[in-house]
Order: C-alpha cells, then sequence, then structure tokens
C-alpha cells in the first residue's frame, strides 16, 4: 500500500480512537506530508471538521503553486464541503480509498479538471462499514442526512 494512503487510514484510525468517524486525509507536496487530519466533528463539536478540512487546516496557508501541485489522499470519497476546499484550492489529484460506503462529489470533480482515483481498499471500507452498523446516527448527522428514512 502507497505510505500516504497509509497515514490517511492511520488518521482514521485515530480519529475512531478518540470517539470520532473513521475518516482519515493527508496533503502530500513534494513527496512529503504538509498537511494531515482525522475527521474531529465529535471530538471538537465542530460543523465542518472532516478529515480533508482537517487537513488542510493543518497544512495551514500555502502558496496557491504549493497547493496546486499537491495530491490529497483521503479514506472516503470526498462530500460536497470538502470537494468545495479541494476545488478552492486548486488540488488537482485527489486519492480516494473508497466510495463504496458512500459516494461523493467525484464527478463535479473531475467535471472542474481534477484526477479522481479510487482505490476500493479493504480497509477503508472495513473502517467504514463498521463504523456506519455501530452509529448510524451519526454517520447520518456527518453527512448531512435528516430522516435516513427517506
Amino acid at each position: 500500500m502507497d505510505e500516504f494512503m497509509q497515514a490517511a487510514i492511520d488518521e482514521a484510525r485515530q480519529g475512531l480512537a478518540e470517539g470520532g468517524i473513521p475518516i482519515g486525509s493527508v496533503i502530500v507536496h513534494d513527496g512529503r506530508i504538509i498537511g494531515r487530519g482525522h475527521n474531529r466533528r465529535v471530538q471538537q463539536g465542530s460543523a465542518i471538521r472532516h478529515g480533508e478540512m482537517d487537513a488542510f487546516e493543518n497544512a495551514g496557508r500555502q502558496p496557491a503553486a504549493v497547493y496546486r501541485a499537491a495530491t490529497l489522499y483521503t479514506t472516503l470519497s470526498p462530500c460536497a464541503m470538502c470537494s468545495g476546499a479541494i476545488l478552492l484550492y486548486g488540488i488537482r489529484r485527489v486519492i480516494v480509498g473508497e466510495n463504496q460506503t458512500f459516494l461523493g462529489e467525484e464527478e463535479l470533480l473531475r467535471s472542474r479538471g481534477v484526477s479522481v482515483e479510487v482505490l476500493q481498499d479493504e480497509t477503508c471500507i472495513g473502517l467504514m462499514r463498521d463504523f456506519i452498523a455501530a452509529s448510524p446516527q451519526l454517520w447520518n448527522e456527518d453527512i448531512g442526512v435528516v430522516d435516513a428514512s427517506r
């Protein structure tokens, strides 16, 4: 497995160990991680701290050229909010661990010129399947589902 996807998985596991949602992300520029993070919505009582958003926050201010040359790794398909940040900061390449448990805005990203590669990694799939089965209400809150029966 790619060392950067493994770093994202490690972040996801850390989030789960903290009582949060197991989604992790890293931003890589010139072969090194410049930002890493995991979903901290539960831990911080945040409305926006998804894994990708946490990685952006931890990468901090970067010149536009850095973000444009970076690759974002995420264990789960990016939602609309995270995809918006990817587009805003000009990330051109996204590596997704899996999109079986949740299909985010991959087509939007592709339509805007972002290269999106989906690995269907069994570890990423297992983390999310287990979490969704154990905590469906928390998962629905995270993805903005008000009533899962609809």
